[in-house]
């Protein structure tokens, strides 16, 4: 297969060196066909995990805070998730590994994120339980690094894997799409939910679109849509430990804790066409170079 472009997204210093070290590892899976499968596998677990860097650490957090942040503390578990946030996204940038172009995406993150936030809890849509001075409203000021974490992923994977796009619709078209989206999230408070509409015009726009990308050395594609789906699936994955966490909750779980309703998952999916299309205005869609 042809590689994605002639010059490969260049790698942050600590990717080459983990790429270095994994070199030994490739040379013996090399041995054999099988080897060569598994160790492609085991580079896109790899590459994953380290595109949800900022995530997982937010998601740590989380879940650290709710079992030992001690009580009595005078400084607010919520306060200190926002403390501990803004120390994350510094340190990423000041050890490279993150760059401040995908900063600046996160930053649209946050405040697209904390705009939806400050609306969902006013029409009671879930819940921030606990008090904090680090806040606008009812909504903590770490709420933001959550949608803050979707941006970081989308960013990172689109470099750490050099995604390259085939039949990837016009990105006017997409950026219509992920208007109507986010409009219909405050809109159908008071009119008719059209997301249903909104899926099928996805499922048009989007229908014969492929990612393409490098888990290890050969490319591989994958339907658009179904990368849409599965990420959406791993945030709500994330979003069921974050109320275990009781770091918000929704109406249903102020007596107990039970898990995120799958109507969520619809939600995360439409989610993550706004997430596409803003970090696609930043890093604009490249087409898959064909074999010349």
């Amino acid at each position: 297969m042809a590689p994605a472009s002639d010059s490969p997204t260049p790698r942050l210093p600590l990717e080459a060196w983990g790429r270095r070290l994994l070199a030994a590892a490739q040379a013996r899976a090399d041995r054999s066909q099988v080897g060569r499968w598994a160790f492609e596998f085991l580079m896109f677990g790899i590459k994953q995990a380290w595109a949800c860097l900022f995530g997982g650490l937010m998601l740590a957090l989380l879940l650290g805070t709710f079992l030992f942040y001690p009580d009595g503390s005078p400084l607010a578990r919520y306060d200190f998730l926002v403390i501990g946030a803004v120390a994350i996204q510094a340190a990423m940038l000041l050890l490279k590994l993150e760059t401040w172009e995908e900063a600046r995406v996160i930053l649209v993150f946050h405040i697209v994120g904390t705009i939806m936030e400050l609306f969902k809890t006013a029409a009671g849509s879930w819940i921030y339980p606990e008090p904090s001075l680090l806040r606008i409203g009812e909504v903590p000021l770490f709420s933001g690094f959550m949608y803050a974490a979707v941006g970081s992923y989308i960013a990172r994977i689109w470099r750490i894997f050099d995604i390259r796009f085939s039949h990837y619709p016009p990105v006017w078209m997409t950026v219509v799409l992920a208007t109507a989206i986010y409009v219909n999230f405050f809109a159908h408070h008071w009119i008719w939910d059209f997301r249903w509409l909104l899926f099928a015009a996805t499922a048009l726009l989007f229908w014969r679109a492929r990612f393409h990308f490098t888990p290890d050395r050969e490319r591989r594609w994958m339907p658009v849509l179904l990368g849409f789906l599965l990420v959406a699936l791993f945030i709500w994955f994330a979003e069921n430990l974050g109320t275990l966490s009781r770091a918000w909750i929704y109406p249903d779980q102020a007596d107990g804790w039970s898990p995120v309703s799958l109507a969520k998952l619809g939600s995360w999916f439409l989610l993550m066409i706004i997430s596409v299309v803003l970090v696609s205005l930043v890093h604009r869609p490249e087409p898959e170079m064909t074999p010349k």
